[in-house]
């Protein structure tokens, strides 16, 4: 199994939900969610794992769980 780590801006508590793609190993999400509870991670974890076509289980936050900038681990299916 290969993994992929990518850098993830992440906008809490936007109007619009959205994945935006800065580069291949860069990203922007937006999500509804607020910061709080871990509502925020576990969105941007749906969403992403949405984008890559993987399991929610194939993407875990490596580091920034309580920060807009996070690094995160993509496993391949």
């Amino acid at each position: 199994m290969n993994a992929a780590h990518i850098s993830v801006k992440v906008k809490a508590g936007a109007k619009k939900e959205t994945v935006e793609v800065i580069s291949d190993t860069r990203f922007k999400v937006s999500v509804r969610e607020k910061p709080e509870g871990n509502q925020a991670n576990k969105r941007v974890i749906e969403l992403l794992a949405n984008h890559f076509n993987v399991p929610q289980k194939s993407v875990v936050i490596v580091k920034g769980h309580h920060s807009p900038s996070k690094v995160l681990s993509i496993r391949e299916a």
